[in-house]
């Protein structure tokens, strides 16, 4: 089974589940497919900020799962029910994930903003349709009206990062290990929180297949609750030298939490409907029942 693998805050358990041998012991033969394969993420920033999320699609780095590359893929749970009815292959949520990620609002070091408020009209770079974009939606409409917030598509986090030090951007949403890179960096986080994702599968996944691959990814979450430190290694890879040198003592372990995947429920669909309408993020006529694989997720 191909199986799509992001940035490893979101995917560490299905780096453990294949390096612990846990899909093995399934008896499931998993094969680890890098988000944007073939992709060069530099080259396809956008020179100014894309201030109009209607600009940029939803698929983003996760487009091949309409083209057959992999049968799976997780992501934050918004971007995953508007990619989801965006779908053209009858892609469906199929869990949660087991991923409970953090993104951090930052600053320049040197930087007037100190609180969420003081972010008024200023671009917050992001990757537009992912968990970076949504959370700061979510973390700033408690602080500003709605039109006094400015995301803007930037592309991944290290390019949000770069553009954050060239003075393109205000502030920028990371997530780990940019976190840590940034703080490292001399930078603020001015506002971070929690939140959860999902898994979608194409419609020809197998019920069994699945289950072996969940099996494992829970073995493999209990694993990393016993000790992270082991596969800090991972999210450390993503960092190139040349920005700075990460070691497994600068990260904060409290900001990665992993818990065993879990159904995803008409109630927790109603609730992120409700709010994706309202920032006409996603179409009024979207519906739990289509976006939604009970038959995998019960």
């Amino acid at each position: 089974m191909k199986i799509e693998v992001n940035n490893a805050v979101f995917s560490l358990p299905y780096h453990v589940a294949l390096e612990e041998g846990y899909f093995k012991d399934e008896g499931v033969d998993v094969e680890l497919i890098p988000a944007g394969s073939g992709r060069n993420r530099d080259k396809e920033v956008p020179p100014e900020p894309i201030l109009d999320h209607t600009k940029v699609t939803s698929y983003g780095w996760h487009e091949g799962i309409e083209k057959g590359e992999y049968s799976m893929y997780r992501a934050c749970e918004w971007g995953q029910i508007r990619r989801t009815q965006d779908s053209h292959e009858g892609a469906r949520v199929i869990s949660k994930r087991a991923a409970v990620a953090t993104q951090a609002l930052v600053v320049s070091g040197d930087s007037p903003y100190n609180i969420p408020s003081d972010l008024k009209d200023v671009t917050v770079g992001v990757n537009m349709h992912a968990g970076s974009h949504y959370v700061t939606l979510s973390l700033l409409e408690g602080y500003l009206p709605r039109n006094e917030i400015r995301p803007g598509h930037v592309g991944g986090p290290k390019q949000r990062l770069k553009f954050l030090e060239e003075g393109k951007i205000g502030a920028a949403a990371l997530m780990e290990p940019w976190i840590t890179v940034a703080v490292k960096r001399g930078h603020k986080i001015i506002c971070e929180a929690f939140y959860e994702g999902a898994e979608v599968g194409i419609p020809s996944l197998d019920p069994k297949g699945y289950a072996c691959v969940d099996r494992a990814i829970r073995t493999a979450v209990d694993k990393i609750n016993e000790g992270i430190e082991p596969y800090l290694k991972y999210m450390i890879q993503e960092v190139p030298s040349n920005i700075i040198e990460v070691t497994e003592k600068d990260f904060y372990l409290g900001r990665f939490r992993y818990i065993h995947p879990r159904p995803y429920t008409p109630d927790e669909y109603e609730r992120i409907y409700n709010w994706m309408v309202a920032w006409d993020l996603l179409s009024p006529d979207s519906r739990f029942e289509a976006i939604v694989d009970d038959r995998l997720s019960a």
